[in-house]
């Protein structure tokens, strides 16, 4: 998911095959080792808000600001435009690195 843009816990479980588990990748997202490669801040919940709670032990906080830094619009509440920034993943995956070019498709045939 590029920077500057959200996606919430429930599309996260369905692009992994997971669909109804919103919570199960909230849980998993809130034990990564902090600092993460992984963009976890950029998941919130299906309302466009931060989901603060004394489990987080201030990563709630953490991922405030790191999505104010990246330009999205966080109220002392924890909302956020949660439309403007929607990440809508490609329908196909990019093809990887060292994938052949894709060849033209042949000419149609005329009967």
């Amino acid at each position: 998911m590029p920077a500057g843009r959200l996606a919430t816990y429930g599309q996260i479980a369905e692009l992994i095959g997971a669909y109804g588990c919103a919570r199960q990748v909230g849980w998993a997202l809130r034990r990564l080792a902090l600092p993460s490669p992984v963009p976890w801040h950029r998941v919130v919940n299906a309302q466009g808000r931060i989901s603060f709670t004394p489990s987080r032990e201030g990563s709630d906080w953490i991922q405030r600001q790191l999505l104010l830094a990246e330009g999205i619009a966080v109220d002392d509440e924890g909302r956020l435009p949660l439309r403007r920034y929607l990440w809508v993943p490609p329908l196909e995956p990019p093809p990887p690195d060292d994938a052949p070019p894709a060849s033209p498709a042949p000419p149609a045939s005329r009967a």
